[in-house]
């Protein structure tokens, strides 16, 4: 009991603040490998991204939103990004791009593998399900403290907290797609000899993609939004130019790198969500209508 006769409170932040000691002094190797891998992925990403000059990269994304999405996104997302190359921030916003990719493929790699493993098995699922619902609830502040603490500060330490908030749409809505995969189909596969391997990736996971696409564009706007934080140790990018506005109280610097962040998230949403659904109509049909529409078909 304590001195106002109020029972002591377990020491539940002692035994985390153990465990991590225990990790610093024992998993240090295993510490600098992930580093090393996180680091090169997303410098590999940001360098094959500044790679083009802007107004290659503007009409590639141009070129991409008229073939899944249509002219009118296309206009738009060219312009949205001439305002980014305008304001001066393309290469804050390439430097967030390439963490917000880095994460997401880390949360696929990790993420789609487990999902169909609790696809499979109802008792993994038990085990695992209270531990996406801690990832989900807990607040993002809370994932810097032991990234700083394993991999001081940066781009690594960033998107390893990322990983970490993002990762469970991709688990969760990879099992409940190839759960939602109806039963008499998986029966025909069966009944017409596939191997359990030519099921997942000929039956299951062709009809379970909408859901999986789902998954995926949860992920990325999560991953978008992790990002920002993360700028608060050391991440860069668009989050930086954020955070340098609160600091110094400058409000149009906030509002600019607020502007490009809703620009590359609007982006990467529409693309995403485009790929589960496919383009309506093709590139060549497109920019034919584009040329009647300017009075130059031929």
């Amino acid at each position: 009991m304590s001195a106002l006769g109020l029972p002591m409170p377990l020491p539940l932040g002692q035994a985390a603040e153990a465990v991590v000691d225990w990790l610093l002094d024992h998993a240090q190797p295993l510490f600098g490998v992930v580093f090393q891998l996180v680091d090169g992925l997303t410098g590999a990403l940001e360098a094959g991204l500044l790679l083009p000059p802007p107004w290659l990269a503007l009409l590639g994304v141009a070129v991409l939103g008229a073939w899944r999405i249509g002219l009118g996104f296309a206009l738009l997302s060219l312009l949205a990004l001439a305002l980014v190359v305008g304001i001066g921030l393309w290469l804050p916003m390439m430097a967030t791009l390439a963490l917000v990719l880095a994460a997401t493929l880390i949360c696929l790699a990790l993420g789609f593998p487990l999902g169909i493993l609790c696809a499979r098995s109802g008792r993994l699922w038990r085990l695992v399900r209270p531990l996406l619902d801690l990832m989900q609830t807990m607040p993002a502040f809370v994932y810097l403290i032991p990234a700083v603490m394993f991999f001081s500060t940066g781009r690594v330490p960033g998107t390893i907290a990322t990983v970490i908030f993002a990762m469970p749409p991709a688990v969760r809505l990879t099992r409940l797609g190839l759960k939602e995969v109806p039963e008499d189909l998986t029966e025909a596969g069966l009944a017409f000899g596939c191997t359990p391997r030519q099921l997942l990736w000929k039956v299951q996971i062709p009809l379970a993609l909408p859901t999986l696409m789902a998954g995926l564009n949860q992920t990325i706007l999560l991953a978008l939004s992790m990002v920002v934080i993360a700028s608060m140790i050391g991440a860069g990018g668009l989050g930086d130019v954020v955070l340098r506005g609160i600091q110094q109280l400058d409000v149009g610097l906030g509002f600019e790198g607020g502007i490009a962040v809703v620009i590359l998230a609007v982006i990467l949403d529409r693309l995403s969500q485009s790929f589960a659904a496919g383009p309506r109509r093709g590139l060549r049909r497109r920019l034919r209508d584009l040329a009647e529409l300017w009075g130059v078909s031929r």
